[in-house]
């Protein structure tokens, strides 16, 4: 079973700015409590082909996550496929930016989770957790980027 949550957050700040701060990954720690360590593993700026490994804490439990990027349109899309191997995974996630209006940004953040081996019978678990969080996760990355 797959399934996908999404929410959305009017960001008082430019889209090139905003865009800057989610496509720096090492970022996702300060508005994901569940985001332990984040390191860039590839060199260079974010760009399609960039890896981004992680610690995160679900549940009680420690795992450790690799994230590729996708898709990398400045300063509008950014898309991610997790590679590491786990009982839940995210296939697609992603960002959308549009600005509002000169100094405003609207964001739509998502991500698809999927189930793998006993995943299978966790996932509804971790997707009902998840979209009852989504909007908070969005409006948390509105205070990140508004303080940064």
């Amino acid at each position: 079973m797959a399934g996908r949550f999404e929410a959305t957050a009017v960001i008082d700040r430019p889209v090139e700015e905003v865009f800057a701060f989610l496509a720096d990954g090492e970022n996702d720690p300060k508005f994901s409590p569940r985001v332990q360590e984040m390191a860039k593993t590839t060199g260079g700026p974010t760009a399609v082909g960039t890896v981004y490994r992680s610690k995160v804490k679900d549940a009680g439990m420690t795992t450790d996550r690799e994230f590729r990027i996708t898709e990398f349109e400045t300063p509008r899309r950014i898309r991610w496929t997790e590679v590491s191997k786990n009982i839940v995974t995210v296939p697609e996630g992603g960002y959308d930016l549009e600005p509002v209006d000169a100094g405003r940004t609207r964001l739509r953040v998502f991500n698809t989770l999927e189930g793998h081996g006993l995943g299978k019978l966790v996932v509804g678990f971790a997707l009902s957790a998840a979209r009852k969080d989504a909007d908070a996760f969005a409006n948390r990355i509105k205070a990140a980027v508004e303080a940064s």
